[in-house]
């Protein structure tokens, strides 16, 4: 799914905004839910953007964890940007490795679809608000006010990730693809 991002993300105007058939991917979904080999190059890009989303939204605990959900959410409260950026890489380091490994790519990719912006008109702001809510959300549910203001700081802190990933995960972050 992240490969088809990359190749396809940058190009593609209003990316992880924009859904695909509910249907297509309600059987997708069954399918790679059941083991099935599923051929996602041959499926819109927005179907799998929302199944990458899906896929985010179901790790236990979120990408992000919970757990940490309150450390996450002061951060953007902290210094410069020095500051916040090094607040951040102590967070990363309490995460479990394969959550900072899949971090790496999804910002690698995040980080080439808002340098394509213009074109896809996605950008960090954009992004960040598409795809934070499934990246951290709170251990207990709240009121629906409370879940906006959270939804609301969760994609400020998401947008400063994606605008700040070189500093934060290192600058291989841009080549972890490759030459797709």
């Amino acid at each position: 799914m992240l490969s088809l991002l990359y190749q396809e993300g940058p190009s593609t105007k209003g990316i992880f905004r924009r859904s695909g058939s509910a249907k297509t991917f309600k059987e997708l979904k069954e399918k790679l839910d059941s083991g099935a080999e599923v051929d996602l190059a041959r499926e819109s890009i927005f179907v799998t953007a929302s199944l990458f989303k899906d896929f985010l939204r179901n790790i236990p605990g979120s990408i992000l964890s919970s757990q940490l959900c309150d450390k996450w959410v002061s951060v953007l409260d902290e210094g410069n940007n020095e500051e916040k950026i090094k607040s951040i890489q102590r967070l990363i380091e309490h995460l479990p490795r394969a959550n900072v490994f899949l971090l790496r790519y999804i910002f690698g990719v995040l980080h080439v679809i808002e340098m394509r912006s213009e074109e896809n008109q996605m950008n960090a702001f954009n992004l960040a608000v598409c795809i934070a809510p499934s990246l951290l959300w709170p251990p207990v549910s709240s009121t629906p006010d409370i879940e906006s203001e959270f939804i609301k700081k969760i994609s400020s802190l998401v947008q400063f990730l994606i605008e700040n990933c070189c500093r934060i995960f290192g600058d291989e972050i841009t080549s972890l693809f490759g030459e797709i």
